[in-house]
Order: C-alpha cells, then structure tokens, then sequence
C-alpha cells in the first residue's frame, strides 16, 4: 500500500514526540509540524483508520505497526541525512533535504546508501 508523506510525516513526529515526553497531544504534532490543530484531528482520524494510532481522547499512542512504520520512515531520513552529510552537505540542509526524500527514495538507492555508509563509515 502507497503512504502519503503527509501520513509518513505525522508518524515520524509522533514517534519523535513519544521519545521526548510521556504523552503526545494533539497541539504538541500541531506545533511540531507547523499546522492547525484540526489539521492533526483529520490526519490522526486516517492514522487512526489504517491502525497506525490509537488515543483515548487526549492523548496520542502510536501501535505496534504505526511504531514500525514510522520508525522506518525515520531510519530513512537518518540514513539519507548521513549520506548526504558524507558529501559535504550542511547538516541544516542534509536534514531539510532528508524529510523530503524520505518519502520518494526507491528501495535500491537507499539500499545503496546504506552500503555506501556502512562501507564508509568502518574506516573513520
């Protein structure tokens, strides 16, 4: 099934969020990601519908599939901001470059990417 990067990008903050407090609410991923809070309540509504997240009116948990996705969609920008940062790119921009190619990379270029780090990488 196709993701949307905007679905991709909520999980991502909520995962990200979920590290760094005990409870993620609504306005805590409408300030992360620069929108409006009945923004979040209609992309949680379809987290929601696919499985991905689960609330109990206030807060916003992430479930075991919602977890694994978004932690992949994060691995990817990690490694796709590490690549970069190999070639020169400030970490300002390898980050901003990251969450966009995070969504659009094709399994064999990443793949590349992490050969390329881990064969890299060893020798620092």
């Amino acid at each position: 099934m196709k993701h949307s990067q905007s679905s991709e990008d909520y999980l991502e903050t909520i995962l990200l969020l979920s590290g760094k407090q005990d409870a993620v609410h609504r306005i805590d991923v409408a300030r992360a990601v620069g929108v409006s809070q009945p923004a979040v309540q209609k992309a949680i509504k379809i987290l929601i519908a696919q499985g991905y997240v689960v609330t109990d009116g206030m807060h916003i948990h992430l479930t075991e599939s919602g977890k694994e996705y978004a932690c992949s969609v994060y691995e990817r920008h990690c490694t796709i901001r590490t690549f970069l940062k190999l070639f020169g790119v400030s970490e300002e921009n390898a980050n901003s470059d990251a969450c966009e190619m995070e969504h659009i990379i094709s399994p064999e270029t990443y793949q590349m990417m992490q050969k390329y780090i881990a064969d890299n990488c060893k020798k620092s």
